[in-house]
């Protein structure tokens, strides 16, 4: 079974009785079962909530930490892995929103570039990115209303756009990361899967207990159209469309004035995440000869990297969050290109996240938004970046963006 399961009406079904909780779980386990798509490690069996979500299913990726599950985290070196004992935080959080954890979804070894064996729904053959490619293939596939996702460079942003749902990532320290096994401190961010940026939208307000955002009339937006990048062809014209489609609903759109920013921001991020990988997975370097190459190569590489390196790094990315505020300045959000194009064909590989890296080193918030295509049929997503803080009126955005481009 493809096609997304809608949060909003689920929620409006329970509300109204035409469902139950465990019935609503019971119809997640079926559509897991039916066609898997290899996005699942492992089921859980958990107490439904109580709350605004209450008998939503939620799938949780398998760095995160779930009571009485093991966090494999797509490693042979945790295939012994005993059950965690507690629920990550952010795990208590959504159960304090009703929502009900069903299991954990595929990771890239240790959140990083090796995938596992997960296809892609929307585009079979087609991999579904990396890191959280389990998460947003449960979305795309319409086992779940919400997955759980991180992101340290383009793990989130990325598959929501090759998979044609919609993501969010927060602020990074938005919420707390323990219970989360993570790659680099200043990078790390929590994140999350749903078939629509409308489906966001009330899930946000579900777990940060504000209202939704009223849906601004004539967004302000400043479109960085990646030319520094290689973009496909079909990424740029995919741009150009949304681009002419805003300008025509009144939404003003200006070019982005800084063409040396982004790719500033860019070149730091991978500095940023081999030095503080290095140190966070102390452990698993030690053990490197067990990894996948591109882990052990990024340990490596961080291991030996000095820390004056690092240390500029990190200045270039805090002068780059002052330049940025000063441009976002009378804007509602950037609006750029979630990834090159679409989906890669093959498995092995799980695409490139150079299109996130900025905004990551930046720590912002970003919503991928669904609702273009290729001539072939495969999903082009968009993203739009806003500022620290800011997820209720992004997502506020992005349901105007997403509006446009569906139609």
């Amino acid at each position: 079974m493809t096609g997304g399961w809608s949060l909003r009406t689920l929620v409006a079904d329970l509300t109204a009785g035409r469902t139950t909780p465990a019935a609503a779980i019971a119809e997640a386990r079926a559509r897991i079962a039916a066609a898997s798509y290899d996005a699942w490690v492992e089921p859980a069996s958990r107490p439904i909530s109580t709350g605004v979500l209450a008998g939503v299913p939620l799938a949780v990726k398998d760095i995160i930490d779930l009571a009485g599950v093991p966090t494999r985290c797509g490693s042979t070196l945790r295939a012994n892995a005993e059950p965690a004992t507690v629920d990550a935080s952010i795990v208590r959080e959504w159960r304090r929103a009703g929502a009900t954890p069903i299991g954990k979804t595929v990771t890239t070894e240790f959140a990083f570039f090796a995938p596992g064996p997960t296809d892609n729904p929307a585009a079979p053959g087609h991999t579904p990115g990396g890191s959280s490619s389990g998460s947003a293939a449960a979305i795309a596939a319409g086992h779940v209303p919400l997955a759980l996702g991180s992101q340290t460079a383009g793990s989130v942003t990325r598959p929501a756009a090759f998979c044609g749902v919609a993501s969010l990532v927060m602020t990074r320290g938005r919420f707390p990361v323990d219970g989360v096994v993570g790659l680099s401190p200043s990078l790390d961010s929590h994140g999350l899967f749903a078939a629509t940026v409308s489906d966001l939208s009330f899930a946000w307000s579900a777990l940060s207990e504000r209202p939704e955002a009223s849906l601004p009339n004539a967004p302000r937006l400043l479109v960085c159209d990646a030319s520094s990048f290689d973009l496909s062809p079909t990424m740029q014209a995919a741009l150009s469309t949304a681009v002419a489609r805003l300008r025509a609903a009144g939404f003003v759109v200006d070019e982005f004035p800084d063409a040396a920013l982004v790719p500033a921001l860019t070149a730091a991020h991978p500095v940023v995440m081999a030095y503080e990988a290095a140190r966070e997975r102390a452990v698993e370097l030690a053990s490197a000869d067990q990894l996948s190459a591109p882990l052990a190569s990024l340990l490596r590489t961080g291991a030996a990297m000095p820390r004056e390196e690092y240390d500029a790094a990190l200045a270039t990315i805090a002068s780059g969050a002052a330049r940025l505020a000063e441009l976002m300045d009378g804007y509602d959000a950037v609006l750029t290109p979630a990834a090159l194009g679409a989906a890669p064909k093959g498995l092995a590989a799980t695409g490139d996240p150079v299109l996130s890296r900025a905004w990551q080193a930046l720590g912002l918030p970003t919503v991928a938004v669904p609702g273009m295509r290729d001539a072939a049929g495969l999903p082009l997503g968009l993203q739009v970046v806003g500022r620290a803080g800011g997820e209720t009126e992004l997502v506020g955005v992005g349901c105007r963006v997403e509006g446009l481009l569906r139609g």
